[in-house]
């Protein structure tokens, strides 16, 4: 499966080894890292939450089409569920291509399409005691900041 779901961190490494390929002339790749602060609030932590089985399906449906736009060799993702801290990565994307520019727009196209598409939700929890459920849709929203 080229986009996958863990509960537990995974090795970044061995996912870019995997993308390896002779006829490869670039690898880019994109971490999602949970940080301490979103929209002005201080984050504590995150909990993701998915509908697995419609999560697995889009996100598959997501890297085809990265294959048909994009001249690209490989690409994979992988999103955490569960709890994770400040620095965890949340997302990986990584994709192979013969050129660099290819690689670049399918791994934006890849992590884009995620966030606004796929069923899986977080959970922020604040420094002042309060949480709240956020879908991610808006990041993938033209003119919304990429922070």
């Amino acid at each position: 499966m080229s986009f996958t779901l863990k509960s537990e961190p995974f090795d970044v490494e061995a996912l870019k080894q995997g993308l390896l390929d002779p006829a490869a002339g670039a690898c880019v790749t994109f971490d999602g890292w949970v940080r301490n602060e979103n929209e002005g609030r201080q984050v504590l932590r995150l909990e993701y939450e998915s509908y697995e089985a419609m999560a697995l399906k889009e996100g598959e449906k997501i890297i085809a089409e990265a294959h048909e736009k994009f001249p690209i060799i490989d690409a994979v993702c992988v999103h955490r569920g569960g709890l994770l801290e400040i620095g965890d990565i949340a997302v990986w994307v990584g994709v192979s291509s013969a050129h660099r520019g290819e690689a670049f727009d399918a791994c934006r196209y890849i992590i884009d399409e995620i966030k606004h598409r796929t069923p899986i939700w977080k959970k922020e929890f604040y420094v002042d005691g309060d949480s709240g459920w956020v879908r991610c849709e808006a990041c993938a929203a033209p003119g919304h900041p990429h922070p």
